[in-house]
């Protein structure tokens, strides 16, 4: 059995990180309303991000995780862009500047 962390956005831009074994049914649950209080208020809701885990607990502190990040690191996971993840990753003092379009870094 797999199991899956998911990220939702929500119709008001916000985004809602879970997990569960059987994403389709959750998501459905999710566009339903009900079965959270977060998106219930916020739909509909679009899947953007899934990874799946071979364990629950994996799957679990994925969520942890993720779900804990700012709004660009997310944004930057969701465009599959690990340069700008690894940079956001980093202490603000010790990022630099990061030239995206040459994918360089300077400073910092």
């Amino acid at each position: 059995m797999v199991f899956w962390t998911y990220m939702l956005r929500c119709a008001d831009g916000l985004y809602y990180t879970g997990h569960t074994d059987n994403l389709e049914r959750r998501i459905g649950q999710h566009d339903a309303g009900g079965h959270c209080g977060f998106t219930s208020s916020r739909r509909p809701v679009n899947l953007v991000w899934s990874e799946y885990f071979p364990s629950r607990l994996e799957a679990l502190e994925a969520e942890r995780i993720v779900g804990g990040w700012s709004r660009g690191k997310k944004e930057a996971l969701i465009a599959g862009n690990w340069s700008l993840v690894s940079h956001l990753a980093r202490p603000p003092k010790e990022r630099g500047f990061l030239d995206f379009a040459r994918n360089e870094r300077w400073g910092g």
